[in-house]
Order: C-alpha cells, then structure tokens, then sequence
C-alpha cells in the first residue's frame, strides 16, 4: 500500500512506515529512549531525505515519550525534580542545534554531518555499553556489586556550587552537572534527530548515580519536552517536518511505547542497558558501511534555484 510524502518527495509503503513506529515505540517505552538513533537511520535507510528525517522523526519520539512518560508516571517511577533541572538546559540546547541544524543546511553540510555524528557518536556509545553491561552482570554472576562505583565515591563535580537535594532520586549534588548534560542531549537531539535517551541513561546512572528505577522515566519526560520544541522549531524554520511522515510514525509509536514500558518492568537494568548497547552498534555498524560501499550512482543533480 504506497503513500506519497509531501515534503519528503517520495513513495512509501504506510504499513512498513506504521511498523517501523511500532517497533522503535515498543524500544522507546521499553528502553527510556526516544528510539530516534534507530527511527532516522531506518527512515534514511528506505530513501528519506536525512535533513527530512530527523525534522519529522522530533514528533514521532515526542508522541511515544508522551505515551511511556504517562506510564511512568503513574508507578511514580520518575523524578520531576531532576526532570526540571534537566529540562532547564535540555530545552537551551535544543534552541542552539536547531540553529545550528539551519547553518549547516544553508551550506549544504547537512546530511554529511548527520552520516558521520552518526558513525562515530553510536559506535562510540554503544561500545561503551556494551562493554559496562557486560562486566556488571559478570560481576553480579560472581556474587558482586553490579553498580560500577562504590557507594558514597565521588567526582570531582561533586565539589561544584548549587547542590541540590533529590529525593526522589536520592542524591545531593550539583544542578551544574544535570543542566549541562540536559544541554548536551538538547542539543544532540535538535541536530540528529534522537531522544538522546540512549546517552542520557548511562550519564545519570555513570556519573550522578541515579537509581535505575527512576532513571528511566526521567529520561523520558526529558526526552518529551525537548523533542517537542524540537518539532515546533524545525517546523518554523526550516519547513522539513513532513506532518503525513510524522502521523503514521506516531500512530505505531504510541502504540508500542505502552507494550514497551511494561515489558521494561520485567528485565534487570544489566540486561536492559546491554541489549540497548547492542543495538546502537549495530546501527552505527550499518551507517558506517552506506560510507565504505561505493553508491550505485557516482553523482546527483540538485535544483538550487529557478533559471532566467
């Protein structure tokens, strides 16, 4: 069943499209992650232009945290705290992608830009993760703490000014910390067109030593809010949101992330984070073989602009 995409200029199959939002819902809810790292490569992979992708990808991952976020909500399973500390330099971060989304467009950098962020930021990531996972849940089969600190260390930002105290999440430390990494997957989101979930997780639990429990909703409602203005900015910008694209992705999204954040429920944290790992690899495996293998037509013709 072909549908035309306005903005995208292409024919789609709509049930591939509706399953592909299903899918990357279900890993939404189940992972605490927009399921953009995965959603804008498949889009891309099925001949969407990359810059129109991850303008239209923004409402799908918006749509399925909305739906995993309610579910976390309501098993109290997020802090709303640490939420808003987030989202204080989460949604500063997206403003700065976005435009930097618009400059590197005009220069027609764009999609070389996201190819190779992708490559190199989800084989770095995930192999990191992989990595930890492994060795945790090696430690926790030798009868072994699991958490990769011993309780009560610190780092060196525990030292910095403005702490905070969350109870939720029960940690004291700094709201320079939280604000910055909120910046940082702002603005990695805007610029790719992913949740930054997958990022996010590992820097709360790594680095701050949020709980597993609660580091997943939080995620998510960070996730939200930041992909929402991510959409309403591109929208008026750039004009790429492809609103056929986004509907049939949010359609399957919500569907999946409900499905998702249930069965998260049931899986150890271990498990949860090694799975995610290997599936960041693997899409960081298939993007950096579209630059090693040689395209099947060596040149393309663009039209910039209309002819006296």
């Amino acid at each position: 069943m072909q549908i035309y995409l306005p903005i995208a200029d292409i024919p789609v199959n709509v049930l591939v499209v509706l399953a592909m939002g299903l899918t990357v819902g279900f890993i939404s809810g189940m992972f605490g992650v927009g399921g953009g790292f995965l959603m804008t490569p498949l889009l891309i992979f099925i001949g969407v232009p990359p810059a129109v992708a991850v303008a239209s990808v923004t409402s799908h991952i918006a749509a399925s945290s909305f739906s995993g976020a309610i579910s976390y909500w309501r098993r109290r399973a997020l802090d709303s705290l640490l939420a808003a500390v987030l989202l204080s330099g989460g949604l500063v971060g997206t403003l700065a992608g976005v435009w930097l989304f618009t400059k590197l467009r005009s220069l027609d950098m764009l999609d070389l830009m996201i190819g190779l962020s992708y490559v190199s930021l989800l084989s770095i990531v995930g192999g990191l993760m992989v990595f930890e996972s492994v060795r945790a849940i090696v430690r926790s089969l030798h009868g072994q703490p699991a958490v990769p600190r011993r309780p009560g260390s610190h780092s060196w930002f525990h030292g910095l000014p403005l702490k905070m105290r969350f109870k939720v999440s029960r940690i004291y430390v700094s709201a320079i910390p939280v604000a910055l990494i909120g910046f940082v997957i702002g603005f990695i989101g805007a610029i790719m067109g992913i949740g930054g979930g997958f990022l996010l997780v590992p820097m709360l639990i790594y680095f701050l030593r949020v709980p597993t429990s609660t580091v997943i909703g939080t995620s998510t409602v960070l996730t939200l809010v930041t992909m929402a203005a991510a959409t309403v900015l591109h929208a008026m910008t750039n004009h790429l949101v492809d609103a056929l694209l986004a509907l049939i992705l949010m359609i399957g999204g919500v569907t999946g992330a409900q499905f998702g954040a249930r069965a998260g429920q049931r899986m150890s944290a271990e498990r949860l984070r090694l799975l995610l790992g290997m599936m960041v690899l693997t899409v960081g495996f298939r993007f950096a073989l579209d630059f090693l293998i040689e395209p099947q037509e060596l040149f393309s013709l663009r039209i910039v602009g209309a002819g006296g």
